[in-house]
């Protein structure tokens, strides 16, 4: 897939693709990743009304199975962990230095998010709610330091555990771990990044809007 080589798009330089991933079209069981995208591109989706009908019509699913059926047919996701020539682990191309810490069926968000933006060890990147609702997407900055990515998730996992943290989603050790997007007005997204999001575009060596 000529269109997706990473160097065609970025060149040689390995900073230039560092904390960039892959982003794929709905229904989850489409494996070819649309593009790569960056922290900026997904938070402009997010505050966007782009998965705005999605969310709303999934949150007021009362039945479980029906709810995680509609999910999987309806909302665009990504691989936060990397870019891949095709969604799995055997096809990653590069580990992007971010790890997604999925929280489910949390009681008081508005807590446990001021607790994660006020972790002393990690850097948020972006902190969203789940399409669900009732949950968090925690998006890190990570140095695996040549870990493999299960092993250094089963370490932020053991220090959350250890400082009180809810217990996270273990699906997040799988490096091909995909991400529903919804829409969160409420979005956090790293000041870092307030200069790209004054720009009006999307990830500029990426040319035009992904979605």
């Amino acid at each position: 897939m000529s269109s997706y080589n990473i160097y065609n798009v970025w060149g040689d330089a390995e900073d230039e693709y560092l904390h960039a991933f892959s982003f794929f079209r709905k229904p989850i069981q489409n494996t070819e990743p649309l593009r790569c995208i960056r922290i900026p591109d997904v938070y402009r989706y997010i505050v966007c009304p782009y998965a705005k009908r999605q969310t709303q019509e999934l949150r007021s699913i009362a039945n479980a199975k029906m709810a995680r059926k509609y999910k999987a047919e309806n909302f665009d996701f990504c691989t936060f962990s990397g870019i891949f020539r095709n969604r799995n682990r055997e096809n990653l191309l590069v580990h992007s230095e971010l790890l997604c810490v999925d929280f489910d069926h949390i009681e008081n968000l508005s807590s446990l998010k001021e607790k994660l933006l006020a972790d002393e060890y990690f850097n948020t990147e972006i902190l969203f709610q789940s399409p669900s609702g009732d949950g968090l997407k925690w998006v890190i900055d990570i140095d695996r330091k040549g870990w493999k990515h299960e092993i250094f998730f089963n370490a932020v996992f053991n220090y959350l555990i250890a400082n009180g943290y809810p217990e996270p989603d273990k699906s997040g050790k799988d490096v091909a771990r995909s991400c529903f997007l919804p829409y969160d007005p409420n979005i956090y997204i790293n000041p870092k990044y307030s200069y790209e999001l004054k720009e009006n575009f999307f990830s500029r060596r990426l040319d035009q809007c992904p979605f």
